[in-house]
């Protein structure tokens, strides 16, 4: 028989901190009344001082066994027994919350949630990986190598504890929500990659990035071509589909083993000895913009090799020639060592308009 699963929604651990806290909160304010309830009586009904009410209060709540201050009357008798059990039951909740909050963590969980939110707060330039499943770790590892700075939101509480458990920066929430991306700070960020499991969830993600930060980065997963098409029309920037991708990496690796050996052996990031980087030609490259690669003589003074160019317009140029021409929003795809692309990022600035990080070091 297939197990029934509670329909009651588990609550994430900084909504049980908070409960507990507005819990703790009730708790003492009806402390502070029973304290004022007993001071009001003995000093308007008994007659008494307010510092003699007062204390004749505290002394009652705290059960201590003094004497009363001024003698009392069957009436007086009667409310102060009214006013050691509601005291006795207002501290009993109190000490029973304390407790429960000392059993279960809840006061480290505050203290955790606190650095956690300074942490967001803190975000500018980063990276958003929503969902957590085998592509999110897989995603968030390469992340990672690369030194990528990045944040990790998912409302799976097992997720979030494997994100913790490998120390990666992590917010427990619904990604297709706008209160959750803005938790996230997305309005600072720069790409956001949509992993959720179904195509409806990367959908809603990428809509909702889109409209809280146009300038972003968008790239999802789809499951189906038609869930491509559908991510593409939402504005997502990229849209990768692992069967498709993996298919088309499947026959290249069976039939240009090779090639496929020399590209993943430069795209990962593992142990490797060439790398492959994005530039642009910003404003701060104007001492480049309008020459020629032979006049720019990249080459020569970084080792690294140009590739191929990406003109603002979108057209690209492969195996572009010494008399190409270098304009001002030029995107350049260069390949090299880690030394010959660290001496280029000198040279030309890194891209910072979609991925400002400077080249891994090695």
């Amino acid at each position: 028989m297939t197990p029934i699963r509670s329909l009651k929604p588990q609550l994430t651990a900084e909504q049980q901190y908070s409960r507990l806290r507005q819990q703790l909160v009730v708790g003492i304010s009806s402390l502070v009344g029973v304290i004022l309830l007993g001071t009001s009586w003995y000093h308007l009904v008994e007659g008494w001082r307010w510092l003699d009410a007062a204390y004749m209060s505290v002394i009652t709540l705290a059960t201590v066994g003094f004497m009363e201050v001024q003698p009392l009357g069957d009436r007086g008798r009667i409310f102060t027994i009214v006013l050691i059990l509601l005291g006795v039951i207002t501290i009993g909740y109190i000490v029973n919350r304390f407790t429960d909050a000392i059993i279960q963590g809840y006061f480290q969980e505050g203290l955790r949630q606190q650095r956690l939110r300074r942490l967001m707060e803190s975000l500018s330039d980063h990276y958003i990986l929503c969902g957590f499943g085998r592509m999110g770790q897989q995603i968030a590892a390469e992340f990672q190598a690369e030194g990528v700075n990045f944040v990790v939101a998912d409302i799976s509480a097992d997720s979030i504890h494997t994100a913790e458990e490998l120390g990666y920066t992590f917010f427990q929430g619904d990604a297709t929500l706008d209160e959750t991306l803005q938790q996230v700070r997305i309005q600072d960020a720069i790409c956001l990659i949509a992993a959720l499991p179904s195509d409806a969830e990367n959908l809603y993600t990428v809509l909702s990035a889109k409209t809280l930060n146009p300038k972003i980065r968008a790239i999802a997963r789809a499951s189906t071509e038609e869930a491509l098409v559908k991510l593409q029309r939402a504005g997502a920037d990229a849209v990768i589909s692992p069967y498709i991708t993996g298919g088309k990496r499947m026959a290249a690796a069976a039939l240009r083993p090779q090639v496929m050996d020399f590209v993943d052996g430069i795209l990962s990031s593992g142990d490797r000895n060439f790398y492959i980087e994005e530039f642009e030609l910003a404003s701060e490259s104007n001492g480049y913009v309008g020459q020629t690669l032979r006049e720019a003589r990249l080459r020569s003074q970084s080792g690294a090799l140009v590739l191929a160019i990406r003109r603002a317009s979108g057209t690209a140029i492969v195996g572009p020639n010494a008399e190409t021409i270098l304009m001002l929003g030029d995107h350049l795809i260069c390949m090299g060592t880690a030394e010959q692309i660290r001496r280029l990022n000198q040279i030309l600035f890194p891209m910072r308009s979609h991925f400002p990080r400077p080249p891994k070091q090695s």
